[in-house]
């Protein structure tokens, strides 16, 4: 390469020298640098929508550029909701993620990286929508209507934000746009022993009294009907003491209004079959069950799109995706499908005394025959079985799919699995255009069925879970083998004879729950909600370490594991003068 002399560079520099003498004015030297993000560019209308697409992007708990990874903050929660819980093991093998497996087993440390990383992961959508709402306060050029709604939207997100994180850590610190400061670090120094609950659901109130009844052509962004849903959620976490199980009724009547307005404004439905929920086909994305519904969306160069945080929770080796194993179903969810040969009900009692027939031991190419007795529908759409047709990816063939079967039993997930046409569009196999439905018209009945038992009203309860059970009745909804019949002996029926006993009732509500949301990530909130957890999860352990014995000598310790650990490193990060700000949950310090 040639070189300049020095009597060329002096040149060019006389002649800059010149040139700005004449034209460039004082401000030369105090130029923005190129690239470098200024908030003064965004305080426009332009700006604002765009900062508002921001902070919807964290709905996927995926934090793009911050180093965690995609499957701490995953908004399904799967490990924090399922993995935790009676639903779901770990999966994959002893060696993969041992911190995982902490959390499996109770071993709940304040260090642990996945707490910490759904912790950013939530916050970091709480910053987003506080910069939404500082910056359009300065967006001049933005229409009225425009901006109460765009304020409407980022409380809610506000709201949806701090509220998985008050079902994850109860004392939490709560950040509105007078206190959040991107600027300063110590603006986030504050304290989390206030009640974060009615602040969170002051969002909602807001949101509600803004938003419009549809967003026609937006289906991503909230609702009236999705804030009045989210708030009636907020009553429903605190409609029972968890300490012990009983009934609050005063926030049991806060949410069944919002329930009843929901059922009775005619907007929504079950879908006539149960797996619409999730199938990845476009016509089942934002369908009429749909109340809230996290967008997804994957293109060629979206490594941190089409529901990255489930990226570990594929069927292994030569199954769907090629990876990784985790988020295997357990034995106990599999075996709470039976049903009664005569009656078609749940077993609500003794659903664990036998175990519904696997393949567990059984060599790959070596005879099997599935369970002959009789089953819920919905078991084959939530779990991958030995010989069952798994969507359009074929039967599952049982040990090739599983990693190591003596460890995590097996079953493999499956409702987060698009079918195979819907997958890898991006040359990613695993990454697809399935959406989360956060809230769907099945979660509003059967709340509502939870505040009608709760009030003495046990036939309008019962009316509201036959709905959920005659469409996981219906035939055309059930998995099918390559012939067109039913690919087990499926057996469901509607509760018959009237309910006159609060405790049964209540009992098949919230068994209701489980065969309805299986494999969603909400097992284990509900447990701790209902107050149930230590009794339903050690009573699991207890089993559950014959057949697992890795689970040898977890515990769940009432008082303690209903709420994760505040994350050491943000107890240390928010200091003030040396002294802690963030207050350690109970059995934690």
């Amino acid at each position: 390469m040639k070189t300049m002399n020095k009597k060329t560079i002096l040149t060019i520099l006389s002649a800059i020298t010149l040139l700005c003498s004449t034209s460039c004015g004082d401000n030369f030297l105090a130029k923005e640098p190129l690239g470098r993000y200024s908030p003064e560019s965004l305080q426009n209308a332009a700006g604002v929508e765009g900062l508002l697409v921001g902070a919807y992007g964290m709905l996927d708990g995926i934090p793009v550029g911050t180093g965690q990874s995609d499957w701490h903050g995953s908004i399904h929660s799967w490990i924090f909701g399922d993995v935790v819980s009676d639903d779901a093991y770990k999966g994959t093998d002893a060696g993969d993620q041992p911190e995982q497996t902490f959390l499996e087993t109770y071993q709940w440390l304040e260090t642990n990286n996945h707490v910490r990383g759904k912790w950013s992961a939530l916050y970091n959508g709480v910053a987003r929508t506080n910069q939404v709402l500082q910056t359009l306060t300065k967006a001049t050029d933005m229409d009225p209507a425009r901006a109460a709604q765009v304020t409407a939207e980022a409380r809610f997100l506000r709201g949806l934000y701090h509220f998985e994180a008050k079902r994850m850590w109860n004392n939490i610190p709560y950040y509105d746009e007078t206190i959040y400061n991107s600027s300063d670090p110590s603006s986030v120094k504050i304290s989390n022993t206030e009640d974060a609950w009615p602040k969170i659901i002051a969002d909602f109130e807001a949101a509600i009294s803004v938003l419009p009844a549809k967003q026609p052509g937006f289906p991503g962004r909230p609702t009236r009907y999705s804030a009045m849903a989210m708030l009636a959620k907020c009553y429903m976490f605190q409609a029972f003491d968890i300490a012990t199980g009983t009934a609050r009724l005063d926030n049991i009547n806060k949410a069944k209004p919002l329930l009843d307005t929901i059922i009775t404004s005619g907007r929504y439905t079950l879908m006539p079959q149960y797996h619409q929920n999730w199938s990845a086909d476009p016509a089942n994305r934002n369908n009429a069950e749909s109340i809230f519904e996290v967008q997804y969306q994957v293109t060629a160069a979206a490594d941190g799109g089409g529901n990255a945080g489930m990226d570990l929770a594929w069927p292994y080796n030569n199954g769907p995706g090629g990876c990784c194993g985790f988020y295997q179903p357990s034995q106990n969810l599999v075996n709470a499908h039976k049903t009664d040969p005569v009656t078609g009900l749940p077993l609500l009692d003794t659903f664990n005394e036998t175990d519904v027939k696997s393949d567990e031991g059984v060599k790959s190419g070596d005879p099997f025959t599935a369970e002959t007795g009789t089953l819920d529908p919905r078991l084959d759409w939530s779990v991958g079985r030995r010989s069952i047709p798994y969507m359009d990816w074929g039967t599952h063939p049982g040990r090739d799919w599983i990693r190591d079967q003596a460890y995590g039993g097996p079953y493999s997930p499956k409702k987060h699995i698009p079918e195979k046409r819907n997958s890898g569009v991006s040359g990613n196999v695993r990454r697809h255009a399935n959406n989360y439905r956060m809230v769907r018209y099945a979660h509003v009945l059967l709340w509502a069925a939870e505040c009608e038992v709760e009030l003495g009203n046990l036939e309008k309860a019962r009316e509201y879970v036959n709905l959920i059970r005659a469409r996981a009745a219906n035939p055309a909804g059930m998995v099918l083998t390559s012939g067109g019949t039913p690919a087990a002996n499926y057996f469901i029926k509607e509760y018959d004879a009237p309910w006159t006993d609060a405790e049964t009732a209540r009992k098949a509500v919230r068994f209701e729950h489980r065969l309805e949301f299986a494999m969603e990530g909400t097992r284990f909130f509900d447990l701790v909600r209902w107050g149930i957890a230590a009794q339903t999860l050690n009573t699991f352990l207890t089993k559950e370490q014959v057949r697992r014995t890795y689970l040898n000598g977890a515990q769940f310790i009432k008082g303690k594991h209903e709420y994760y650990p505040i994350p050491f490193q943000e107890i240390v990060n928010t200091k003030v003068d040396g002294k802690d700000v963030l207050v350690q949950n109970p059995g934690y310090n």
